[in-house]
């Protein structure tokens, strides 16, 4: 048995949409339980041998135990009518799993992408990113100018750019 699921859908979605209406639904879920209709159809068709021959009968009746069993589920669910600072104040803020592995990956390479540093390099990449000092205190620190501390802060900062884009 093979069905125009595309004609049906064009020529029946709205009757159905609409009958799903009557019945109380919002629009938004009744559109909802029109296109899981005919994805059910599509996912599950009928088997031939039950003698389905009426294909519209056959989506009102899968639409009208979708409502059911949406219905359902809306009578048991409790439903919290929360603030916008409240509802923000349950989000869980801390990292996934994957964030963390990949967080530990990047610090990792920046760690040997350091190490790979000439130790003047290094040195001052330290001081003006890990110690927090002006690129004038770096320099004064490491008797520098401060173009030239300029100078290494930004190859310091390209090659670890370059091996954490390998990433």
């Amino acid at each position: 048995m093979s069905w125009d699921l595309s004609g049906l859908f064009r020529n029946h979605a709205k009757d159905i949409a609409r009958t799903l209406r009557r019945r109380g639904l919002t629009a938004e879920t009744a559109a909802d339980l029109t296109q899981d209709t005919f994805v059910r159809v599509l996912a599950c068709p009928p088997k031939e041998t039950l003698g389905m021959h009426n294909p519209v009968a056959y989506l009102f009746r899968i639409a009208r135990n979708l409502r059911i069993d949406h219905q359902r589920r809306e009578r048991v669910l409790i439903r919290v009518d929360l603030s916008d600072n409240e509802f923000a104040q349950i989000a869980d803020n801390a990292p996934n799993a994957e964030t963390i592995v990949y967080d530990r990956q990047r610090l990792e390479r920046t760690k040997m992408a350091l190490a790979e540093l000439p130790e003047r390099t290094r040195r001052a990449f330290e001081l003006h990113r890990l110690g927090e000092l002006t690129i004038a205190e770096t320099a004064a620190t490491i008797g520098l100018s401060t173009t030239r501390t300029w100078t290494l802060l930004r190859d310091a900062y390209e090659h670890i750019d370059a091996r954490l884009n390998g990433l």
